[in-house]
């Protein structure tokens, strides 16, 4: 059942990103979307709400964009939990600093391995 879950609030992150790009006449980018989309993961984690959609959803709301911004802001918070104001800047990049270690060594690996045509 998670899985479906999953699939359904994931999915629907996709459509919402897909209506805005179709229904805009280009007025709102794919790089207006994706940083309203991380935007939107941390006032939504601030407020509360996006912790009970990542328990209920999994993967589904913690692998989008929105769950790139709930993880900032959570580490965020737990940032000045331990190091006061200075943790506003340091907490997000902490929280987040596996992933994004994982996307640069990925993606360096990837451009070894493929070569671009042209």
């Amino acid at each position: 059942m998670i899985f479906l879950k999953a699939f359904v609030v994931g999915g629907l992150f996709c459509v919402i990103a897909q209506l805005l790009m179709d229904l805009t006449s280009y007025k709102i980018t794919p790089a207006h979307i994706l940083v309203g989309f991380v935007t939107g993961g941390v006032l939504l984690s601030a407020a509360g709400v996006y912790q009970p959609l990542v328990e209920w959803a999994g993967a589904g709301a913690t692998v989008p964009l929105t769950g790139f911004g709930h993880l900032l802001a959570q580490g965020s918070i737990a940032g000045v939990k331990e190091n006061g104001l200075l943790g506003v800047f340091s907490g997000g990049v902490a929280a987040a600093a596996a992933g994004i270690t994982a996307a640069v060594v990925f993606g360096y690996l990837a451009s070894l391995a493929f070569r671009p045509k042209g």
